[in-house]
């Protein structure tokens, strides 16, 4: 039998609700979709938004043959069958689900279809395709980012659910599940299916007998990971090494967890522990290297290690005050003393004239003389 989610699932923009900078009047995935523009893209948002309904939407409109896999269980074989297949004049738009767990080998075997258009790839994650697809592959797609959906769109999702509830447990069910439409739909049809009836008690039941565990893409995955990195900020190795091994034996990527350290010994102890850095990019290799169960223990190393060194704060708020201003400002002209001057025109337009190597002298923009971003801010603990 067909899961609600799919039964109720959109089949063209029209019907489609959320991510309106994307598909809405005049945004680029609805003119692609107007103008047939045939391309490869990645979808990069939380779970539960759209990522699969947007692919479908889009390889229909195109009059394309469409192509699931999901890269958690696929491998080179089931592209090379798709490949092979005969769709006649028809386009091949492959959807990649997870794609941010092919590896760099299946990823590297994937490029040459993407580039001779073979496929159009549209691959889904919810992870910083950055980090998880070679420059190659990336470098061939656009990079489309989707938001979590607000409490209105829930409600109009919810509403093509078409089940019987009152706006109390309507929105206790938008509360729960945070902008996740495909969890609050699947929530629906298992408490419909168990009480017959939708009430918040009955939903919380439902919750409770089948949700109430970790999972990778839900509240969970956000809520321990923010307590992970919480108690290193606290500089509380106790409670961190627990939420670690939460995420470990609940099957959480120990890339995530080690990209997650990386930004921290930056973000949260920068200066006071220059080193850190190195501790938390040597941990992430570890992590590469060795993999699972043994890369439990360079990750305790490092979060210990992480946990008991000072904080300074100082670096990150200084870029944070930084990028007020350029996102205020704009692009404020820079001095011409520290222009790049590579031409004859430029150096008599006076670019890189008068410039010293160790001025004392305010480098900034002229309409930002005096600005202060580091030192301004700091915040510094350890643990006795």
């Amino acid at each position: 039998m067909q899961p609600l989610a799919n039964k109720i699932r959109p089949e063209s923009l029209k019907e489609f609700v959320g991510q309106g900078h994307l598909a809405g009047d005049n945004k680029p995935l609805r003119i692609a979709i107007e103008n047939k523009h045939l391309f490869s893209f990645i979808l990069w948002g939380p779970p539960g938004v759209g990522k699969t309904t947007l692919a479908r939407i889009y390889a229909n409109e195109l009059d394309a043959e469409f192509f699931e896999l999901s890269a958690v269980s696929a491998g080179k074989d089931d592209i090379k069958k798709i490949v092979k297949s005969d769709t006649g004049d028809k386009p091949k738009v492959l959807f990649l689900d997870e794609i941010h767990r092919f590896n760099k080998a299946q990823q590297d075997f994937l490029l040459p279809f993407a580039e001779t258009g073979e496929l159009t790839l549209i691959g889904a994650t919810t992870e910083n395709p950055s980090f998880e697809v070679i420059s190659p592959l990336l470098s061939r797609c656009r990079v489309f980012t989707l938001n979590a959906l607000s409490d209105e769109e829930m409600k109009q999702i919810i509403a093509r659910a078409d089940l019987k509830m009152d706006d109390e447990a309507r929105d206790w069910l938008i509360n729960m599940a945070n902008g996740d439409a495909r969890q609050a739909i699947t929530m629906l049809e298992n408490t419909e299916k168990l009480y017959k009836k939708i009430t918040i008690e009955n939903l919380k039941n439902t919750l409770q007998s089948k949700f109430l565990r970790y999972d990778k893409q839900g509240e969970e995955h956000y809520n321990t990971i923010s307590a992970f990195i919480k108690s290193m900020r606290a500089s509380q190795p106790d409670a961190a090494l627990y939420y670690l091994a939460r995420m470990i034996d609940s099957g959480e990527d120990p890339k995530f967890i080690a990209r997650r350290m990386v930004v921290f010994a930056s973000e949260d102890i920068g200066m006071a522990q220059p080193t850190a850095l190195v501790v938390a990019n040597g941990v992430f290799e570890a992590v590469e290297k060795i993999g699972l169960p043994e890369c439990g223990i360079n990750l305790a190393h490092g979060v210990v290690y992480l946990s008991t060194c000072k904080k300074d704060r100082g670096a990150y708020e200084a870029y944070m005050s930084a990028m007020e201003d350029v996102k205020a400002h704009g692009n404020l002209p820079v001095p011409l003393k520290i222009r790049n001057a590579p031409t004859k025109l430029m150096k008599e337009l006076e670019y890189g004239k008068g410039y010293e190597k160790y001025t004392k002298e305010d480098l900034l923009p002229e309409k930002l003389k005096g600005r202060k971003y580091y030192g301004k801010t700091s915040i510094s603990n350890s643990r006795e």
